[in-house]
Parts: C-alpha cells; structure tokens; sequence
C-alpha cells in the first residue's frame, strides 16, 4: 500500500509539473487567439445627377457586430486600385460613408484589418464580392488625403495627447468642369468630426482651380502642372499641468478696510443724529442703500469668481477613434457644390 502511494504522489507531482509548464504556453496561445470577422458592404441608392454614392458597411464576429474598429474602402477603377477612404465603425459595427466617384464603373471593397477592440483580437476580412457601381454623372472635382503621418493603417491618422499629424489634401478637378471656366474657381477646406480639444489647420484653407488645372499629375511634374493640394494639421492637446492659482494681492483688504470702515463710521452718525432731524433720517437710507449697492456689484464683478475660485485645468483630448470628414466646397453666388473624403483619427 505505501509503494501504490508513493507511485501516485510521483505521478500527481509529475502531473502538476506538466500543467505548470504548459500553463505559459497556454496563455501565450490564448493571447494570440484571434476571432474571426465578416465584412459587408452595400451600395446604396445613387442620387438623380450625382457623383456621391452612398454606401453601408458592417462588420460582425460570430453572429454579433463589432463595437468599434476602422475599415477601409478601396475601389478599382481603370483597372488601378485605389483606396477611397476610411471610417471608424459605430457601436452597433457599422458605419455608412459616401464616397465621390468619377464617371465609369467601378469596384468597391469594405476591408476590416486585423485589429484590437477593446480587450479582443479580431482577424482581417474583406466584403465579397466587389460591390460594382456605374457613375454617369461626373463630379465637379474630387477630395483625396493622402500622405498621412503618422499611420498606423492605411488612411489613419494615430496620435497621443498633445501630439500633432499632418495629411495632404488633393483636389482634382475634372476637365469636363474646367473646360467650361471662364474665370477662377476657388476651393474651401475644412474639417468636422473632430473631438474636443483637437483643431484642423489647412494651409492653404483656399485653393485655386483654373481652366488649365490638369486632372492628373505625371510623375516628376512640378507642382503648377498638378492639381492643388492643401496641407492639413492636426493638433490635439494634453492635459494642463500649470498652476492656475489666481495672484493673491496683499493690498486688498487693507484698501478694502480704508473704504469701509469710515463710510461704516459716518453711516453711525447719520443714524445717531436721524432721531432729531428728518432729514438725517432720509440721507441715512440712502447711504445705507449706496455701500448694498456697492457691495453687491462688487461681489458680482467678473474678477471676483476668477480670484476667488480658479479656472479649471485644460482637459487632454478623449481617447478613442473618430471619422474626419475633410469637405471641400465652392460657391458661385448662388450655388454651392461640395465634395468630401473621410480618414480616421485614433487618440491613444
């Protein structure tokens, strides 16, 4: 009987020595587990006359949507792939952008890279098939970000609190519109979806298009013989960390005690002497009236909350991943034609 229980001793020992090293193993395994995903892309109903075609995208994961992540959307057009834009996807995982296309057929793909949601790993997967979509109607000009710094992904501005990323803004003009200019067009760039704490500075904010502004630009050709392009700035913002305590001045109270203390001592005497003369009586009250006005208005007084209570700290810029909406639009008087393009903001 001790020999049988001796040899089962060794053999939970043993046992436990397996489990103990293949633990580690185990959980390196369980840490590069990736779940599997589902992209779907949908074209949407094209507007009479339009070059802007709405799309709707949604990514799963056994049976369920994703509560975040980015995709990208890329098209084939002439046979030259391209990536359209990028998006980050709503809670409910998924997302509905509208990308502007030049007249021709095209091939649309939804790409969801492998990436990290919350505390789980998804693997790569792209929306089959290609989404074909006929553009019969060619866009005044289109809006492209290119040159996107610094990238994780394609098409993903990444930055930390305080940190600043640029991107190129191009757009090209088609020669079906500039053939019919007569005089300069200008262009208009801004930004929206944009979380708080965070600007976007383009430079040029105007850029000029004229009867002679290419539609394409060679390799190697100068910056006139291209269409116009803007440089973008994006700045987010840490959190302060300077003291705003207001500046204590000394020399209050003791100016403060030279006023009150002889208008407290008069206003005693008007009312000592307001018993045997009326009025005495009268200009007392309205003493008293004058130092409660005087007193309220300067308990109100704008610098009185700034020296009494502090301004708040600046906040940093809210973690999590945004779509920029880059827009680019044009007026003649009395229409205005827009165009836009759209990358994604992550803020670690």
């Amino acid at each position: 009987m001790r020999g049988i229980n001796r040899r089962g001793s060794r053999l939970d020992l043993v046992a436990g020595l397996i489990i103990a090293l293949a633990m580690p193993a185990l959980s390196v395994v369980a840490a590069y587990a990736q779940s599997a995903t589902s992209t779907t892309l949908t074209a949407g109903t094209l507007p009479a006359n339009s070059c802007s075609q709405p799309l709707t995208i949604a990514v799963t994961s056994g049976g369920s949507p994703l509560t975040g992540g980015t995709v990208t959307i890329n098209d084939v057009f002439n046979g030259n792939p391209v990536t359209v834009a990028s998006v980050a996807l709503s809670s409910a995982g998924t997302a509905s952008p509208t990308v502007d296309l030049s007249a021709g057929s095209h091939s649309l793909t939804a790409t969801f890279a492998a990436q990290t949601v919350g505390a789980t790993s998804y693997t790569a997967s792209t929306s089959t098939p290609a989404i074909p979509v006929s553009i019969a109607t060619e866009c005044e000009f289109t809006v492209s970000v290119s040159n996107i710094t610094p990238s994780s992904t394609a098409n993903t501005l990444t930055l930390t609190p305080g940190q600043a990323g640029t991107a190129t803004i191009t757009v090209t003009p088609s020669v079906e519109y500039t053939s019919t200019l007569t005089a300069p067009m200008f262009v208009s760039i801004s930004c929206s979806g944009l979380p708080d704490q965070t600007t976007c500075t383009p430079t040029p904010e105007n850029l000029e298009i004229l009867s002679t502004t290419p539609e394409i630009c060679p390799s190697g050709s100068s910056a006139s013989a291209c269409p116009p392009t803007s440089s973008l700035l994006i700045q987010t913002f840490a959190a302060s960390s300077a003291s705003n305590t207001p500046p204590h001045r000394r020399d209050s109270a003791p100016i403060a005690w030279a006023i009150l203390l002889p208008g407290a001592l008069c206003l005693g005497g008007l009312a000592f002497g307001a018993r045997r003369r009326r009025w005495l009586n009268r200009l007392s009250l309205l003493a008293l009236l004058g130092l409660v006005t005087t007193l309220g208005t300067t308990a109100c007084n704008p610098q009185y909350d700034y020296k009494k209570h502090a301004p708040p700290n600046n906040p940093a810029t809210s973690a999590g991943t945004y779509t920029i909406t880059v827009t680019a639009q044009t007026n003649n008087g009395v229409t205005a034609t827009t165009h836009s393009t759209n990358f994604v903001l992550v803020v670690k």
